[in-house]
Order: C-alpha cells, then sequence, then structure tokens
C-alpha cells in the first residue's frame, strides 16, 4: 500500500512539474492608482499651549521660556536676593529677577501672600508667595507665585495648575505656540 501512495504522489508531482508551453515573461500593465490630496489638519484650538511656553512678567520687556507642568499646583519664578521686610504693619517681599536670556534685570517689591510648603525630593521648603502680573499669549492677568532660587533649574518660570486651570489644555508633544 505504501508503495503505491509513492508511487501516485511520484506521477502527481511529474504531471505537475512538465510543462507542455513554455512560459515567456511579459510586462505587467500599468495600473493607476487614484492619490488623494491629504486632508490639511484641523485647526489647533486657540487655548492649547505646549510643554514650553514664553511668559512675559510686566514690567520686564523679555520673555521668559516656561515649562508648563500641570502636575505643580502653583507657578514658580526664580529669584535671587530675597528680603522680607515690613511695610505698613504688613509682610512684603523684595527680590530680584534676571533673564538668563537677554541679562534684563529687574527688582520687584511686592506684599507677601503667603509662605506655602513645596515638597522637594530631599527635604520640603517654605517659599514666600507674591502676585505678579503675567502675560501669556494676548491675555494679561494676576497670579501668584512662588519664588524661589531656581538656578538649578532649566526654565527660570513653571507655570502651574493655579494658572493652567481653565485656561490653557496642555498638549506636551508642542511647544512655544504663544506669541
Amino acid at each position: 500500500m505504501r508503495k503505491i501512495s509513492l508511487f501516485i504522489s511520484f506521477i502527481l508531482l511529474v504531471s505537475c512539474t512538465t510543462q507542455k508551453e513554455p512560459v515567456v515573461p511579459g510586462i505587467v500593465p500599468h495600473t493607476v492608482k487614484e492619490v488623494k490630496a491629504p486632508t490639511p489638519a484641523a485647526p489647533r484650538p486657540a487655548n492649547v499651549i505646549g510643554a514650553v511656553e514664553k511668559v512675559y512678567l510686566p514690567p520686564m520687556k523679555s520673555p521668559f521660556l516656561s515649562r508648563i507642568d500641570t502636575g505643580a499646583t502653583s507657578s514658580s519664578l526664580d529669584a535671587d536676593s530675597m528680603k522680607v521686610f515690613e511695610r505698613d504693619g504688613k509682610s512684603w517681599v523684595a527680590f530680584t529677577v534676571i533673564n538668563r536670556e537677554t541679562k534684563e534685570t529687574h527688582t520687584f517689591e511686592k506684599p507677601l501672600v503667603k509662605r506655602i510648603k513645596v515638597k522637594r525630593i530631599l527635604e520640603d521648603e517654605h517659599r514666600p508667595m507674591v502676585e505678579m502680573e503675567v502675560k501669556m499669549g494676548g491675555e494679561s492677568f494676576k497670579a501668584n507665585f512662588t519664588i524661589a532660587e531656581r538656578e538649578n533649574f532649566e526654565y527660570q518660570t513653571l507655570i502651574g495648575r493655579n494658572i493652567l486651570s481653565g485656561r490653557a489644555i496642555v498638549d506636551v508633544s508642542i511647544s512655544n505656540t504663544l506669541k
């Protein structure tokens, strides 16, 4: 039985591989595929901003590249020479802001809003908080910033949820969308 099935398999194999007519190579007919024009990307909503944006702190003229951080509760500003003092029975803070890019310098004196505890990896910090004038895109407003020496950070300002909430949506895949 086994010999018969091997013989039948051999016959089938030989009959399939033997050709009666030679195969002549030919040219494949050209087919035209219709190419659709790419659809333009939907315009980005005006309130979508990127991971890094330009922020102005009037009266300073040059912008600060700021890290947009949805994980931060409050915004923060790099300040030098901080001094807490009393004026008319209330606590004030004097500090100097130097734009690292342009070297523009301005000394601010602001009422102390409060001191807040900022959680850090090694140890928590207590930072003064002040109200600052801010300009982002075409909008000007006042917002609270903690002030601290941020020279070890890449960005001099950090924009947190206190500014972002209800104002902007953050798309981390883009940057520098604001004028």
